[in-house]
């Protein structure tokens, strides 16, 4: 179980933790499994003091649901517990009561959000460059689900369906379309798709110099980058998870190309790294593009006017332009296709 529940209103800040206790955290078996209250909190709750978390279980803030023979994963009501050296078996659940004023500041969500395809159970929405998908680490207001919500997820209609739920993910930057699912069995079916490699998936991107050839096919894995202070960066590795790229020359200009890419597997910044590794990194790319010291300095708004000149353009070009799929239910064929975006127009116009 995650901290938060999946069914909930994202555009209301998280009221309580939810989790259950697991040997297999600590490698041991099952069966006599005991495990102190604090303890648990303290490994799971990393970021708090044990002291402060001991404070929360005396003052009121944790309640217990225990696992016992005839209830392996409890079952019951949770009861406020203010033992902090409670011990707790396995199967047990914990929920952690958030102090009102330790809560998030969630800023509310505008419900601008262009819909490209809705058949009530799915919707096929426009992301622009710059909104992030789902709240996370510094940006937890506004983003592209909460948006979502905001327009098809509060009240009477979460209660009833569950809450709007992604089925992928884009990065911040990249533009385009994102698949967001309207109820569970929804979700499961488009998730599986993916999984399956059965959806279509069309990027346009706009890259460095001009590729010798008019198509190809990229076959390289990739896998954590070990040189870079940037955690999330990636790069080809030979002990990385496969992936496959097939692109071809959409139009070329005296320093660039516009490209379609064709990502047949699904890894992190596949696109943007398999680009990089043929010699052709995307226009505008931080992390792949010139140098990775430029990603960091974004994240503090430290970039100059030359840095961005390098980059030519705010944010790195790539556009998720086509997306086929087979809808929930009836199976029929689904093709969205999202217009490429001004940004990308205004800088292939000046070429």
């Amino acid at each position: 179980m995650g901290l938060f529940g999946k069914e909930r209103d994202l555009n209301l800040a998280p009221s309580h933790v939810e989790l259950v206790v697991s040997a297999n955290d600590w490698q041991r078996p099952h069966a006599g499994f005991e495990l102190r209250l604090d303890s648990f909190l303290v490994h799971h709750l990393s970021w708090r003091s044990r002291t402060s978390i001991q404070d929360l279980i005396r003052t009121g803030h944790v309640l217990v649901d225990p696992s016992r023979p005839d209830r392996p994963h409890g079952g019951e009501e949770p009861f406020e517990e203010r033992r902090p050296g409670r011990k707790l078996a396995h199967g047990s659940r914990v929920v952690v009561v958030i102090p009102e004023e330790l809560r998030p500041v969630i800023g509310p969500a505008t419900d601008e959000l262009t819909v490209l395809y809705d058949d009530g159970r799915v919707l096929g929405v426009d992301k622009p460059a710059g909104v992030v998908v789902h709240p996370s680490g510094r940006h937890v207001s506004d983003t592209l689900i909460q948006r979502v919500h905001a327009r098809y997820g509060g009240g009477f209609e979460l209660e009833k369906l569950g809450a709007p739920r992604l089925c992928h993910r884009l990065d911040r930057e990249t533009s385009g379309i994102v698949l967001v699912a309207l109820d569970p069995p929804a979700h499961s079916d488009v998730q599986q798709q993916f999984e399956r490699r059965q959806v279509e998936k069309e990027y346009l991107t706009i890259v460095r110099g001009n590729p010798d050839r008019e198509s190809g096919v990229i076959d390289l894995p990739i896998g954590a980058t070990r040189v870079s202070t940037v955690a999330l960066k990636m790069q080809v590795a030979a002990d990385g998870q496969d992936c496959r790229t097939e692109w071809n020359v959409v139009e070329r200009f005296d320093d660039c190309a516009l490209v379609a890419c064709h990502p047949i597997t699904g890894r992190q910044h596949q696109i943007r790294v398999h680009m990089h590794a043929i010699g052709h990194p995307v226009v505008g790319d931080k992390l792949y593009g010139v140098d990775d010291s430029l990603f960091e300095r974004s994240l503090d708004d430290l970039l100059t006017d030359a840095d961005r000149a390098e980059l030519g353009m705010d944010r790195h070009a790539l556009h998720n332009h086509r997306v086929v799929f087979r809808a929930p239910g009836t199976g029929e064929r689904v093709e969205i296709e999202s217009p490429m975006p001004n940004d990308m127009l205004e800088f292939l116009a000046e070429r």
